[in-house]
């Protein structure tokens, strides 16, 4: 076990590995104003810095039974940041300059009967290990001011979407479902997880520009007037805009301004035609015809999954990307039974439901 010395020490954990006892008690008097440790032994070294931080390495080239640059390689292995500073008191057999670089060896020095240099070169790398901490600790700052907008945000637009479930009895819980079907179909489509989330989240609030459409529309008993139907297409481009302003949302954007664009270009609310179209929109655009088919609606019931799935394949290449539809026709078939349970079967299935 060390003993720290009486004198208060800097902050920082140096560790010196040479086969050279003499060289590390050297080493150790010099930096007396760090906390110091020294180990003989270059695999021991590998398994201390397996279970400790240090700040810093200072490492011997030749040694035995593996010299530096081997060291480094195995410590490279699980530690990307560590600095480290190699020794060599044979200038002809030092690495050479490339091995340097690819093991990120920071620094390099020859041994000598004077430390100056190397003194020189510690404190040169204990000043950057100091700005990479506070880089360090910025990013965290950062992060964590990024996570709490980012929440305060989501719990706002949360709001507006449950919100606009409660507008309307007939539709309570479907952007969950849209959301659901949309991952699933993502899952299907081999989409990272990433991606994954912003699907998710886009299909979440796909429908959020409802909050801005009257009530006497969107609730209407029966077919809607043309004039009412235009109120009804605004709300891809209202639910844009009540997200625009948060830059964290720019990724949803385009899936909630585009997911009744249609591959045939007949769509709104620009008419986009196939590839056009965002690629989260057009399996939002699935996800959300599939749940509005299966779902009871004022003016109609619901239709029964096959006649759903068929919709879905007769709108391939016209209403919806083909790739897609298929995509998402064959999840039904293959998780029918987990989907069923994920949902708490929200519809109760027909006799004639069978896929």
């Amino acid at each position: 076990m060390r003993i720290r010395d009486a004198v208060q020490k800097e902050d920082y954990k140096i560790l010196v590995v040479d086969d050279e006892q003499g060289i590390i008690d050297s080493l150790t008097i010099f930096l007396n104003k760090y906390y110091v440790t020294g180990i003989t032994n270059p695999m021991e070294a590998v398994e201390t810095l397996k279970n400790e931080h240090f700040d810093l390495l200072i490492l011997d080239f030749l040694m035995n039974p593996i010299h530096g640059d081997q060291v480094v390689e195995e410590i490279r292995k699980f530690n990307k940041d560590l600095y480290i500073l190699l020794l060599t008191g044979h200038k002809d057999l030092a690495p050479p300059l490339e091995t340097i670089k690819r093991l990120d060896i920071q620094g390099y020095c020859e041994k000598s009967d004077k430390f100056d240099q190397i003194l020189l070169l510690i404190e040169s790398g204990l000043k950057s290990v100091e700005q990479m901490r506070i880089i360090s600790e910025i990013n965290q700052k950062l992060s964590d001011a990024y996570t709490s907008l980012k929440e305060a945000y989501h719990g706002t637009i949360e709001s507006l979407r449950v919100a606009v479930d409660a507008k309307d009895s007939y539709t309570a819980g479907h952007s969950d479902r849209v959301a659901y079907y949309s991952k699933l179909i993502g899952e299907k489509l081999g989409m990272s997880e990433e991606d994954l989330e912003t699907l998710y989240e886009g299909a979440l609030f796909h429908d959020i520009g409802k909050i801005g459409i009257p009530d006497s529309v969107l609730k209407k008993a029966g077919p809607l007037s043309p004039d009412e139907y235009d109120d009804i297409k605004n709300h891809p481009s209202i639910g844009a805009h009540i997200l625009k302003p948060a830059k964290i949302f720019d990724n949803l954007i385009p899936i909630v301004k585009h997911h009744h664009e249609r591959y045939d270009g007949k769509g709104y609310p620009e008419k986009l035609v196939g590839e056009e179209i965002p690629y989260m929109a057009r399996i939002v655009a699935v996800a959300d015809s599939f749940d509005a088919m299966t779902s009871d609606r004022s003016y109609r019931p619901r239709f029964t999954l096959i006649k759903a799935l068929d919709e879905i394949e007769n709108g391939k290449g016209t209403q919806f990307d083909p790739i897609i539809a298929d995509a998402f026709i064959l999840v039904m078939k293959e998780k029918r039974e987990q989907i069923e349970n994920d949902l708490k079967i929200h519809y109760v299935l027909r006799k004639d439901d069978s896929v």
